[in-house]
């Protein structure tokens, strides 16, 4: 098989494994969707638990506010049917002093007791407003359920359908090659494959040696940038021609270091990983 075709298959495939990533990216992320809001929901139940507890408190307190302010109401009325049966000043004394005494404690207790209706009567209304949130996001987490199972049996039949294609394409290319290719993928967002242009690479956009262009624009064998381990190939543009020969603006890749510190300053250039940097030595099929 001649490089042409090779650099072809490797392009079909790269542009398979891109697709790929991206499907099985989409599949791994999905359960994230509803983890978000299963949280809400829990946090809404927990809330919801909270609550409720507070509002049998405050039910059973007014229960005895209730008994309190009768017992009250009762020894105050005592009290005053009491005064008609007096007949000293000092029995008077002491009876005014209870009917003071019990409708003072009646009517704290009757304050407390409207405070605390009507802080039974808001958790009342929280509670029912929350039970109707509550209810929504289980229809809506439900529903979210069932078109999450239908969005993944897509993405796997996709994910099936580029395995198949890539089958297909791949027979002829060199395994090593291949592993390679998906680990740049990977790596470099789905482009693993790009076109020198002149002496330099568009994927790092580092200046290649002019010798070194040459290999690529020959086109005899599998050629790996020296800097972001991405296969290179020639694109044909007749602007090009000379440059390949411009030994002045290449340099030599011993030449590169005070390039590569001014590049990443323009762009953040892309680092060299010692592992990549082997794999940017020239690969024969």
């Amino acid at each position: 098989m001649v490089m042409t075709e090779v650099l072809d298959k490797l392009k079909a495939l790269q542009e398979i494994l891109a697709q790929k990533n991206v499907v099985e990216a989409n599949i791994k992320d999905a359960p994230k969707l509803l983890s978000t809001q299963e949280e809400l929901l829990s946090r809404l139940k927990k809330g919801y638990i909270e609550k409720s507890e507070q509002y049998d408190k405050v039910r059973q307190h007014i229960a005895e506010l209730k008994t309190q302010l009768f017992e009250a109401e009762t020894s105050r009325e005592k009290s005053e049917k009491a005064m008609d049966s007096i007949s000293t000043q000092r029995e008077y004394e002491a009876l005014d002093k209870e009917i003071k005494d019990a409708g003072d404690r009646e009517q704290l207790v009757r304050k407390e007791l409207q405070r605390e209706e009507r802080v039974f009567q808001d958790l009342d209304e929280d509670l029912k407003r929350e039970e109707g949130l509550i209810k929504q996001q289980e229809d809506e987490l439900g529903e979210r359920k069932a078109k999450l199972s239908v969005e993944i049996n897509a993405m796997n039949k996709e994910l099936t359908s580029l395995t198949n294609k890539e089958e297909k394409v791949s027979p002829g290319i060199n395994p090593e090659t291949r592993f390679k290719l998906e680990r740049i993928i990977r790596s470099k967002q789905g482009v693993g494959i790009v076109a020198i242009h002149g002496n330099v690479c568009t994927g790092c956009h580092m200046i290649l040696p002019a010798q070194f262009a040459n290999e690529v624009r020959v086109g005899d064998k599998i050629v790996y940038c020296p800097y972001c381990s991405r296969i290179l190939y020639y694109l044909e543009n007749s602007e090009d021609d000379g440059e390949f020969f411009n030994d002045e603006d290449a340099g030599s890749l011993s030449d590169l270091d005070d390039f590569m510190d001014e590049d990443e300053e323009d762009d953040g250039g892309d680092e060299v990983d010692e592992e990549e940097g082997d794999e940017g030595k020239m690969d024969y099929e």
